[in-house]
């Protein structure tokens, strides 16, 4: 089984390849300006890089959304092209999830000293005080949904009634700063995605959970604004 795995909704785009769910090759790109340059060129090197062809992916998966506009565009587009033209299913996630499977993974001894129950929080800047998030438990079942919040001290109050929070991603230091909660534990390092998304592309494809290709749409959360000067 070999995925192509996208991720192009952060700051930090990852293109890899992944057979039964093991990564054997990455190519990551810091420069979220950058991400629709950068992603075919990207796909090409890395499959040249292991030997392989375009011919022997069997699907490739996408992280939905969501996260950046032009990054969730970039991405989503690129992955349906690929298999509308190679005629291989798509697999879709959620980018919040793909966070929480990551974080479980590589944080859950940290927080040994934490009241449990835990629960793992992950955050993407979306713009002033909002960012994209959700809450899933330790065995990445969805406590609250993903959604748009607005932060402030008292964000989460129901969620931290006799649990403990790990908050993660680049919109987690926005609650950092007002945050009041003691049993919230906030975490700066950087996450393996690429590795969280072929586990979890993996199971999906085992299960033939495929998106449908035509209608298959990136996750925005809220609306698209943009703002014309007079």
């Amino acid at each position: 089984m070999m995925i192509l795995n996208i991720d192009t909704v952060t700051d930090q785009a990852s293109v890899s390849l992944s057979i039964d769910s093991s990564v054997i090759g990455t190519l990551e790109n810091n420069e979220q300006k950058d991400h629709a340059a950068w992603i075919q060129m990207a796909i090409n090197t890395l499959l040249q890089k292991h030997g392989y062809t375009m011919q022997q992916l069997q699907a490739v998966a996408v992280t939905a959304g969501p996260g950046s506009y032009t990054g969730l565009r970039v991405g989503m587009a690129t992955a349906k092209g690929l298999c509308f033209a190679l005629q291989i299913p798509l697999i879709t996630i959620n980018t919040l999830q793909v966070m929480a499977n990551a974080a479980i993974a590589e944080w859950l001894p940290k927080a040994s000293g934490m009241q449990p129950p835990l629960c793992f929080c992950p955050m993407i800047d979306a713009r002033r005080m909002e960012v994209f998030t959700a809450v899933y438990d330790e065995a990445l079942q969805e406590i609250v949904a993903p959604k748009a919040v607005i932060l402030d001290e008292l964000s989460f109050k129901e969620e931290l009634n006799n649990r403990s929070l790990i908050c993660f991603g680049n919109g987690s230091n926005k609650w950092k700063n007002v945050s009041r909660y003691p049993n919230v534990l906030f975490i700066n390092e950087k996450l393996d995605i690429a590795k969280s998304l072929a586990k979890l592309a993996s199971h999906l494809y085992s299960s033939r959970n495929f998106a449908n290709l035509a209608y298959a749409e990136p996750v925005y959360l809220k609306e698209f604004y943009t703002y014309i000067k007079k």
